[in-house]
């Protein structure tokens, strides 16, 4: 998975977002909406409660969205890639944030007005049904995962976060993937500081689980991997599902 390029070179869009949900002309509609933005790593692009209703289509780069549980804590509750679209739900409904959204590494999106979505939703039903479908899938997801991934040590909670980026943006064919992700990155996904992630990748290099490279994770083995995360935390994770 080397950003979102297949090896054709042409355009990969997982299935799992919203690019990935429509047709060729679908895309060109989407990618034609609002205007481009570059954010840089570790700054918010959305802010929990905030009234703002604008989307972010991500074109290029990694966010995590970010929530407060009722003990202070915070929780992570999804990690996006290019391909998707986060902040829709202010964008269909007007209403505050749900979480915040923050840059892991720099990104590239398209900044559209909640009114730019939903005229073009109204002018194309495709993709209206595939931006709800992709909505549903995110809930469903988060749901399962908040939890049990709170719930797990820095291992577990690597281990987990990796193997869920893997399924979801990987291409199907194939049982290994690529992630272009820092270790600074990957500190900031899982919520850990950096010495502890060195410690985690370690111990994953050693089960030979993956393979790391600069601004670069490769996991020869998903299944591999998927066994590590079920044994370092709660058992049978939505976080490990390729359904979720």
């Amino acid at each position: 998975m080397s950003n979102t390029r297949s090896r054709r070179g042409a355009a990969y869009w997982p299935p799992a977002g919203l690019l990935g949900r429509v047709d060729e002309a679908g895309r060109g509609v989407l990618l034609g909406l609002g205007h481009g933005v570059v954010y840089p790593a570790g700054q918010i692009t959305i802010r929990e409660a905030d009234t703002s209703d604008f989307a972010l289509l991500l074109v290029g780069g990694t966010v995590k969205v970010t929530a407060r549980a009722q003990d202070g804590r915070e929780a992570l509750l999804a990690v996006r890639m290019a391909g998707d679209l986060v902040g829709e739900l202010a964008g269909i409904d007007g209403r505050p944030r749900v979480g915040t959204v923050t840059a892991c590494g720099q990104v590239l999106a398209r900044y559209i007005l909640r009114s730019e979505l939903l005229e073009c939703t109204r002018q194309h039903p495709a993709i209206g049904l595939a931006l709800s479908a992709s909505v549903v899938a995110k809930l469903r997801t988060a749901t399962g995962r908040i939890v049990d991934f709170t719930g797990c040590d820095v291992l577990g909670r690597l281990a987990r976060i990796l193997h869920h980026l893997a399924v979801t943006y990987g291409r199907p064919d194939q049982n290994e993937a690529q992630l272009p992700l820092s270790q600074p990155e990957m500190a900031t996904l899982v919520g850990a500081a950096e010495s502890s992630i060195h410690k985690a990748l370690r111990a994953l290099r050693d089960a030979d689980a993956i393979v790391t490279g600069y601004r670069r994770i490769t996991i020869p083995d998903l299944d591999r991997l998927a066994r590590i995360a079920v044994a370092a935390g709660p058992a049978e994770s939505s976080a490990i599902s390729p359904n979720t």
